[in-house]
């Protein structure tokens, strides 16, 4: 059963030293690190030195590990439980947190936002819009990876979707002019189905963007996943550039 290292416990072990002398620090082979713990020992240039034989760890921290090892779930908050309460879930593996954690709320986000992509899709496949929902299908797949990035705290590839780089989306949807012929549109129940259901996806990316913010905020204003919150900058703007090639006339060819 792998322990739990909270940046809380790293300052506990690490509280009057001088962190400048610190090179590494020992930890159980298969012990789970916590995000702020991680970027703890990177602004302290502090390398973890995994162990398989925990004799050679201080007595305190050994027996700390010991008693972890008899529970199934760990929480950020240094807590130890054999059963999942109802009111905490997987943040990552073992480690529990309450449901209204920020990014769980934003991983709710990204589910709502691929419902109604998928929803999206169901309609525009009636209005037989083949190119529109074969589209929708690279965004969606695409959303799952930033899910599984999350989730996973891997790093996200760069949006490539429709031929497009995140520069040319940024470029195309501020240059409607320029690329389609047409102005900015202003969206009116009168545009129809199509043009409504894309600017629903346009504007619920937005919050979810907002809530990708809100999830990995630090107290300075900056966040720590710039990756994925950039890449739905960008997926909000290319639903935009989907509505103006529709308006002009791009998906009927």
């Amino acid at each position: 059963m792998a322990g739990l290292l909270t940046e809380s416990e790293l300052r506990k072990r690490l509280k009057g030293q001088d962190l400048k002398a610190f090179k590494t620090i020992d930890v159980p082979k298969g012990t789970i690190v916590t995000p702020s713990a991680k970027g703890f020992l990177s602004e302290h240039h502090i390398q973890l030195n995994y162990i398989e034989d925990t004799s050679e760890m201080n007595i305190e921290v050994r027996e700390e590990v010991q008693r972890s090892a008899h529970y199934k779930y760990t929480t950020l908050y240094g807590g130890v439980l054999e059963e999942k309460p109802e009111h905490m879930t997987s943040l990552y593996g073992n480690v529990l947190v309450f449901k209204d954690h920020k990014r769980i709320i934003f991983r709710g986000k990204l589910d709502s936002l691929e419902s109604k992509i998928l929803e999206t899709q169901t309609s525009f496949h009636a209005l037989k819009c083949k190119r529109l929902v074969a589209d929708l299908q690279e965004i969606l797949e695409f959303v799952r990876q930033i899910l599984r990035c999350e989730v996973l705290e891997e790093e996200l590839q760069e949006l490539s979707l429709q031929n497009m780089n995140e520069a040319e989306v940024r470029e195309i949807s501020h240059n409607p002019q320029k690329y389609y012929g047409i102005a900015h549109l202003i969206p009116d129940y009168k545009m129809g189905e199509v043009l409504v259901r894309l600017n629903t996806l346009r504007s619920t990316t937005r919050e979810t963007e907002l809530a990708a913010y809100e999830a990995f905020k630090e107290e300075t204003g900056e966040a720590k996943r710039n990756d994925i919150i950039l890449a739905l900058n960008r997926l909000s703007s290319l639903f935009w550039i989907m509505m103006l090639k529709y308006h002009a006339g791009q998906y009927n060819s």
